[in-house]
């Protein structure tokens, strides 16, 4: 699990970089990377469908944001380069980029589950049930409330989408 506390830390420096950076659209980008974290974090986790549902509402939200802050122009006061900024940031995605090397190849091959729960519905569906479709009866009675929730949070961030990318009306 030294991965994960790793990942974790890196997590923690992106938002503090997020946060402290000048530049609005870099600070978007570093915040994107903090929510791709937590995506790899989920997948260290085992959890699958949580990583799933955390990468769509992270891409959908990195749209929004980029969207909002593009044709945003904020006063330059200091334009400077700052050397140690930029080292930081190709270490960063180095050592980022090599840790979801490291995840996505301890992931078990299609096919082979890791997950002992898995067989038990597949098992006990039909009985306690009565579904005839295994798949149904496992999102929509085993798993009610986590389908529930991930269906959620998918329609607030579509409603987010259109309350940011609708057009504004002009008053006359």
């Amino acid at each position: 699990m030294i991965e994960l506390h790793i990942l974790l830390i890196l997590m923690i420096i992106g938002a503090i970089v997020a946060m402290e950076i000048e530049d609005l659209l870099s600070s978007v980008i570093a915040l994107g990377a903090v929510g791709f974290g937590l995506t790899l974090a989920f997948l260290l986790l085992r959890a699958p469908d949580l990583a799933i549902t955390q990468l769509v509402v992270e891409i959908l939200s990195l749209i929004i944001l980029i969207r909002a802050t593009v044709g945003v122009k904020l006063p330059r006061e200091k334009i400077r380069s700052r050397i140690g900024y930029s080292i930081f940031a190709v270490i960063f995605v180095a050592l980022f980029l090599s840790f979801s090397a490291k995840a996505i190849t301890q992931l078990p091959s299609f096919g082979n589950s890791l997950m002992r729960m898995g067989s038990q519905y597949v098992a006990e569906a039909k009985i306690k049930t009565g579904a005839t479709n295994i798949v149904s009866a496992i999102i929509l009675d085993f798993r009610a409330y986590d389908t529930l929730g991930e269906a959620t949070v998918l329609f607030t961030a579509v409603i987010g989408i259109l309350a940011v990318l609708r057009k504004s009306r002009k008053r006359a």
